[in-house]
C-alpha cells in the first residue's frame, strides 16, 4: 500500500487507510494490529509524527 497523508487531515487519511486495508489481506487480522499501526504512523506528515513521538500505540482505534 502506497498511501501517504500528504495534505489530507489525519481523519481523512485514516478513513482512506482503512478503505485500502480491505484490499490488503496482511492488514485484515488481529495478529497484525502492530504492523497496521506502524504503517499508518510511518506515512503521517513529519510534523504530526513528531507529536505522536515514541508513544508506540499499537491499537489502531486508539492511534487514530
Amino acid at each position: 500500500m502506497e498511501l501517504k497523508q500528504g495534505n489530507m487531515s489525519v481523519a481523512d487519511y485514516s478513513v482512506k487507510f482503512e478503505e485500502l486495508c480491505v484490499f490488503s489481506p496482511h492488514y485484515n487480522t488481529m495478529e497484525v494490529e502492530h504492523d497496521k499501526c506502524v504503517k499508518f504512523e510511518n506515512e503521517l506528515r513529519p510534523d504530526i509524527k513528531h507529536l505522536i513521538g515514541f508513544s508506540q500505540i499499537r491499537d489502531f482505534a486508539t492511534l487514530v
